[in-house]
């Protein structure tokens, strides 16, 4: 196993040289996730899913944000949707998952919504045709520009962020 600290979420930089003609690969990434996210953490005993280190998220927390982020993905491409210039900003504090308080709920559930969301956007990118992910706007933390497989791309960093994450803590409370 790999053991070496990561990067942090806000200070990792992007390549978005890649061609438009990626975006199926990268659907097939998000389309994922909710498979890796089950298949990680189904089998953990709940008193580990809970556990923090110190004030960092438990495993559980993790899986909860990623239903909470989703609405900003979606919400951005509701941004590219209306033709905006600017894509909305992430409330990187992380109160939105905070405040979920994740490890009230149970995973099943989590899980459960996760994999709805999750499917409710692939859904919408599988509608698009090529133009529509060469679509671009600015967005706020990188300020550039960012075309919807580019914006693919960053949610399936983060996806991997949080994952990889998660494989920390799971080997740490082994």
């Amino acid at each position: 196993m790999i053991h070496m600290p990561m990067i942090r979420w806000v200070d990792k930089a992007f390549d978005f040289g890649f061609p438009v003609e990626t975006a199926p690969l990268l659907l097939e990434r998000l389309r994922g996730t909710p498979a890796r996210l089950d298949d990680r953490v189904r089998s953990l005993p709940r008193e580990r899913l809970i556990q923090r280190d110190g004030a960092k998220w438990s495993i559980q927390e993790h899986a909860g944000h990623f239903v909470d982020v989703e609405t900003l993905f979606s919400g951005r491409l509701d941004d590219y949707d209306a033709g905006a210039a600017r894509l909305r900003p992430a409330a990187v504090s992380g109160q939105r998952t905070n405040a979920a308080d994740h490890n009230r709920r149970e995973l099943s559930t989590i899980l459960a919504e996760f994999r709805v969301v999750r499917g409710n956007l692939v859904t919408r990118i599988e509608a698009m045709d090529e133009a529509g992910f060469a679509r671009t706007a600015i967005h706020p933390r990188l300020d550039r520009p960012m075309r919807v497989c580019d914006m693919m791309l960053f949610e399936a960093e983060h996806d991997d962020h949080h994952l990889a994450l998660i494989t920390g803590l799971i080997r740490q409370w082994r």
